[in-house]
C-alpha cells in the first residue's frame, strides 16, 4: 500500500522566475521606439502576448502605441526588405495559355 500512495505524489518543480520586459521605470508611449520595437516582429507584426510575456494591460497599451506609431510614420506598417530581395533573386519565367474550343 506504501507503494501506491508515492506513485500518485506530485512532484514540486522549481520555477524560475523571469524578469518582465518591461521594467517599472518604463513608459508605454509611441515615442519609445527602442521600446516598441521589441515587441515587432522582423516582418513589422505585432508580436502576441504569450511571446512578450506581458500582462494584459501592458500589451493592450503597447498595441495602441505601435499603432499610432504607425499612423504618425514613425512606424513602417510593413517591413518587406526581405521579400523585395528574394523577388528579385527569382527568376520568373512566363508560358503562354492555349484555350481549347
Amino acid at each position: 500500500m506504501d507503494k501506491s500512495k508515492h506513485s500518485f505524489r506530485k512532484y514540486k518543480r522549481s520555477f524560475r522566475r523571469r524578469l518582465h520586459p518591461i521594467g517599472s521605470g518604463d513608459r508605454i508611449d509611441y515615442r519609445n521606439m527602442s521600446l516598441i520595437s521589441r515587441f515587432i516582429s522582423e516582418q513589422g507584426k505585432i508580436l502576441s502576448r504569450r511571446v512578450n510575456r506581458l500582462t494584459l494591460k501592458q500589451q493592450r497599451l503597447i498595441t495602441i502605441s505601435i499603432k499610432q506609431a504607425r499612423i504618425l510614420s514613425l512606424l513602417p506598417f510593413l517591413n518587406n526588405e526581405k521579400q523585395f530581395e528574394r523577388a528579385e533573386s527569382i527568376p520568373r519565367t512566363y508560358s503562354p495559355r492555349t484555350r481549347n474550343k
